[in-house]
């Protein structure tokens, strides 16, 4: 099969992503063989690339939101038949037994496995995955559609619930992005007041489109003070400015795997109870949940669609803030 090979980590900028034939991967015990159609282009699959996060599985196909169809089953796994029209996530697998995944937060699980980091993903024409942490795809979102759904929609649904923010109130966005506008999508659809923070004015525009009350530069102040506060760019003094737009009480959710440095700021910003907390993964629970809200809503995704070729261009435009909405490759 073909498929989007990086030998080891290097910056975008090298084309480090090589399409080569590998081998067709076999289901183990538990799996499923998955074809795949479309495969969504993350920031944490730049992360991997650029080495941003320890290489884990070396090489790697990196992609951890795919769309597919179930071409064969391995022994004892009996969940999906054959064409059925699946997703594959980030979380791969956990252990089921540790102390998070019994408090039901696998999501911290320390033997957790990771789709396209610890094991190989999407960006490929067939992928295998156990089949208990694959997702059915709703009717009514084609293939390019759903792709971003299953990690820029489920991580930006998570960091949504843990903020805690309720309808009624205000919420930023810094960061306008794949994963900002899927959440906002939802955030709206809950009675959410949005105010939206990007450096990139395609963005903010997208950002207004979609229902934002207000829109403007990264380090720019909201015209009301917010309730909570999501951060999804790779950025750390965004979570400072979050802090200074912040009311009492309010919590700033960190929704990214890998950030910069988050720059000294004065206790005063924290005080008064307010949280900055970070969303580690997501559960199955959070997939379940956020895919059933997506499909009532419905949830439209603004994709712009690349050829597995072209992965490296993808990645590198989406670097650049070059993508408003999600890039996703089409296998």
């Amino acid at each position: 099969m073909i498929a989007c090979v990086l030998p080891s980590p290097a910056l975008i900028e090298t084309a480090p992503l090589r399409l080569l034939d590998v081998p067709k991967p076999t289901p183990g015990h538990g799996e499923v063989l998955v074809r795949v159609r479309a495969c969504g282009v993350c920031r944490t699959d730049l992360h991997v690339i650029e080495g941003e996060l320890p290489k884990r599985k070396s090489p790697i196909v990196p992609g951890h939101q795919i769309v597919g169809v179930v071409e064969e089953s391995g022994a004892g796994a009996v969940r999906f038949s054959a064409g059925a029209r699946v997703g594959i996530p980030w979380l791969r697998r956990t252990c089921g037994v540790c102390e998070y995944c019994r408090a039901g937060k696998e999501n911290l699980c320390e033997a957790a496995e990771f789709t396209g980091w610890t094991a190989d993903g999407g960006f490929a024409e067939y992928v295998a995955a156990p089949e208990d942490f694959v997702y059915p795809i709703p009717e009514g979102f084609g293939d390019l559609q759903a792709a971003p759904l299953l990690c820029a929609g489920i991580i930006g649904f998570r960091t949504l619930r843990v903020s805690g923010i309720r309808p009624g109130e205000t919420l930023g966005m810094y960061g306008f992005g794949a994963a900002a506008h899927v959440a906002i999508q939802v955030a709206r659809h809950w009675g959410i007041r949005v105010f939206a923070m990007s450096r990139d004015p395609r963005h903010t525009k997208l950002a207004l489109d979609l229902g934002a009350e207000w829109a403007g530069g990264a380090q720019e102040e909201p015209p009301e003070k917010l309730n909570a506060a999501l951060v999804f760019a790779p950025a750390g003094e965004l979570v400072v400015a979050a802090l200074r737009a912040l009311k009492p009480g309010g919590t700033v959710a960190a929704g990214g795997i890998h950030m910069s440095p988050i720059p000294a700021f004065d206790y005063s910003l924290l005080y008064r109870e307010r949280v900055i907390r970070s969303v580690a993964n997501n559960t199955r629970q959070d997939g379940e949940d956020f895919l059933r809200v997506a499909a009532e809503i419905p949830i439209r995704t603004e994709v712009r669609q690349f050829g597995l070729a072209e992965a490296n261009e993808a990645l590198n435009s989406l670097k650049n803030d070059a993508i408003p909405g999600a890039a996703v490759l089409c296998v």
